[in-house]
């Protein structure tokens, strides 16, 4: 049975005592203070008695009982958030280095290009006259093109009387492969002296465009440096909008027109306002197109021939933004839009969801054209500038 006390119940309680010492002391004639009237010891016995039973529940006549409708105090328990927290957790895991991110992204152009190549060395312990025919014939089927691919088959031809074992065969490959990665190793270097630095990225469509100038805007804030980017796909209402939803995620300055207007137009209008408002760096996205229809690069011809006009060297950069996923045509993307423009820059990107990546080095060993970021994700930090000797410890990770 719950009970309820009161502080004055305890005051009652201890009362009891006293008067029940003040019979003791009156029995034995030994009250400490003299009685005005002559009171009988056991009176006191009795309010010693009542005070006592006005305290203690008595069921029947003072029950004590807690008031109807009143629940009694909750014993409290640990809630069940205290309970898991109380419980060991396993620690978070901790996010992914750039390295693990890389050989994440490379893993399956890993298995597309390098283990199809270590399997013809694993076939033999020789490297005999067999061998280096089916070498030729996988290093041609892979995607970094004929020219490349007879390009790493002669370097195998010269060093084979050198070559021991299959490990000793791949290291030669991945030296070959390495070299001709370190020509195109060359960060996009934005001087101050050039303000605003003018970048001009164009590709076909569905090469990753929009999202790539997203990502190089986002590095580039980080850096410290004021963007502005100027849609000059002005072909789709669509390109506009999701563009400029990118342009204020990254905290970017944003110009645009109204859909069909001229993309030289509207690439004039970013750099004026490049110019007035002092920013760093101005960021061009071209319309996605063909590298077949003439008419097209000709347009991107004239947006570059306004730009010059306006700021003499303008564009400073012209990134050229290639998908991994179509493979050996990446090289003729490369070509016609190097032929037209001038390509100063290439990006690749989706590499994480791509076996063709080694089309990367084809285009590095067909073109003097600098590699300035790889796409190997879709975060934002998942466009890494490009470094030779990390790509190729990527893709040829345990071999």
């Amino acid at each position: 049975m719950k009970y309820r006390f009161h502080t004055y119940d305890y005051i009652i309680y201890l009362l009891s005592y006293v008067f029940f010492a003040l019979f003791i002391a009156d029995s034995q004639s030994a009250l400490p203070f003299a009685e005005p009237v002559d009171i009988p010891s056991w009176l006191y016995l009795i309010i010693a008695a009542a005070l006592n039973a006005w305290v203690l529940p008595i069921p029947g006549i003072h029950p004590r009982r807690l008031p109807e409708g009143e629940a009694p105090l909750p014993i409290e328990k640990p809630s069940a958030r205290a309970e898991e927290e109380a419980i060991s957790r396993p620690e978070k895991k901790p996010a992914p280095t750039p390295r693990e991110k890389l050989e994440k992204g490379l893993s399956k152009t890993h298995k597309g290009f390098v283990e199809r190549i270590s399997s013809v060395f694993r076939r033999s312990r020789t490297i005999d006259e067999s061998i280096l025919t089916e070498l030729e014939e996988t290093l041609v089927g892979t995607d970094i093109g004929v020219r490349t691919a007879y390009a790493i088959f002669e370097h195998v031809q010269k060093e084979v009387g050198k070559i021991q074992s299959a490990e000793e065969a791949m290291n030669s490959i991945r030296a070959e492969v390495d070299a001709i990665l370190k020509k195109r190793e060359a960060a996009l270097d934005i001087t101050a002296e050039t303000r605003p630095f003018v970048i001009m990225v164009t590709g076909v469509n569905g090469s990753g465009k929009t999202t790539t100038i997203a990502k190089i805007a986002h590095r580039l804030k980080n850096e410290g440096k004021s963007v502005i980017i100027a849609s000059g796909d002005t072909f789709r209402a669509a390109a506009i909008e999701q563009l400029e939803h990118w342009a204020q995620k990254v905290g970017a300055d944003f110009i645009k027109s109204h859909e069909g207007a001229d993309p030289s137009a509207v690439a004039f209008d970013g750099l004026t306002a490049a110019i007035s408002r002092n920013h760093d760096v101005l960021i061009i996205d071209t319309a996605g197109r063909l590298h077949t229809k003439e008419n097209l690069m000709e347009e991107l011809k004239k947006t570059k021939r306004v730009l010059d006009k306006k700021l003499p060297g303008a564009p400073h950069e012209i990134l050229l933004v290639l998908d991994a996923t179509i493979g050996q045509n990446a090289i003729e993307q490369t070509r016609q839009f190097h032929n037209a423009l001038g390509i100063t820059g290439i990006t690749m990107t989706k590499l994480d969801g791509s076996s063709k990546g080694g089309v990367i080095v084809g285009i590095a060993n067909e073109f003097d054209i600098p590699i300035r970021y790889i796409g190997i994700g879709e975060d934002m930090d998942d466009l890494q500038p490009f470094n030779a000797q990390n790509f190729v410890n990527a893709l040829f990770l345990d071999n």
